[in-house]
């Protein structure tokens, strides 16, 4: 059974689904800050761990993460997980931050064309690992369908606007681009940008991008 962290409102007509990074849980402050600004723009989250993740909440051994593949059917349970807790006709996207998010879009594709979900959004999709550009990850987002948003830091190490604008990736794809952001959107001082302001564009995108979607209730059972 998967447990969820709700935040926002409680009728929303949005919800996003939202996994954590490789490293830090569904509480970190990122993904706190992030809930509690998508609340205020009228988006509800519903976070969950992987259970790796949820073995260290309990006690478990730090043991590093499974490779993204091995953890895209504990996104599918999450996913019908949340279907069931929200009912018919309320819109759900799913996402994460950066490994949560590369999880998702490994199963964006199949569950849009099911009617599951309504679209993607990623905070900080990890393109490839720091310090090698070569190691795409990137292979199934040239063929994508479903309508995704992901959310980069222009400086971000694991994907920076220089590198990805260069990518051949699905028209299904829109960019928000974090100025002078790293991977979690931060700018350096003196940059002209701030954190809070940086994260708060974030959140407007992600409203925006749910609004316009053409099928905002497709996570009907």
């Amino acid at each position: 059974m998967t447990d969820f962290l709700r935040t926002g409102p409680t009728h929303a007509e949005n919800v996003l689904l939202l996994a954590h990074g490789a490293g830090a849980p569904m509480t970190s402050p990122f993904l706190e800050l992030i809930a509690d600004l998508l609340g205020e723009r009228g988006i509800a989250t519903l976070r969950f761990e992987f259970a790796y993740m949820a073995a260290r909440r309990n006690g478990g051994k730090r043991r590093p993460p499974p490779k993204a593949e091995l953890l895209a059917g504990e996104y599918r349970d999450a996913v019908a997980a949340a279907v069931r807790s929200l009912g018919r006709g309320r819109g759900l996207l799913i996402g994460g931050k950066s490994m949560g998010g590369r999880v998702a879009s490994l199963v964006a594709g199949e569950l849009f064309a099911a009617g599951r979900i309504a679209g993607l959004a990623v905070l900080g999709y990890p393109f490839h690992p720091p310090g090698k550009p070569d190691q795409l990850r990137t292979a199934h987002l040239r063929a994508l369908h479903c309508p995704a948003l992901i959310v980069q830091g222009e400086r971000d190490p694991f994907g920076t606007r220089a590198e990805v604008e260069g990518l051949e990736l699905s028209p299904a794809i829109a960019f928000h681009w974090a100025g002078d952001g790293d991977h979690d959107l931060g700018p350096r001082g003196g940059s002209g940008f701030t954190r809070k302001g940086n994260l708060a564009a974030a959140c407007d995108a992600i409203s925006a991008f749910a609004v316009q979607l053409d099928q905002p209730s497709s996570a009907a059972t």
